[in-house]
């Protein structure tokens, strides 16, 4: 099997408006909540500890709860997803 090479498209160049940035955090936390949604429906649980034997998890707690270590991973998912349909040429209006 030939080694997979990541090659993500080239955002470092898009800015975002303002607008687009407070919807990275609505994003975000969806992001985590669907997240969320996937490890209770494979029967994880709230843990002190992360524990894959036991299926435990700190971060099943509601977005707000999280450390900002972990709202930062969410973040950065949503902010390189709306750079990406931004590079791809889509806009984005709220109605």
């Amino acid at each position: 099997m030939k080694k997979y090479v990541p090659k993500p498209l080239d955002t470092d160049g898009i800015e975002l408006p303002d607008d687009l940035l407070e919807l990275t955090e609505k994003i975000a936390e969806n992001v985590h909540d669907v997240w969320a949604e996937g490890r209770v429906a494979e029967g994880w649980t709230y843990g002190e500890k992360r524990d894959d034997a036991k299926k435990q998890t700190p971060c099943l707690v509601p977005y707000e709860a999280l450390p900002d270590t972990e709202k930062e991973y969410d973040r950065k998912t949503a902010l390189n997803t709306l750079k990406l349909v931004i590079a791809l040429g889509y806009r984005i209006e709220k109605k």
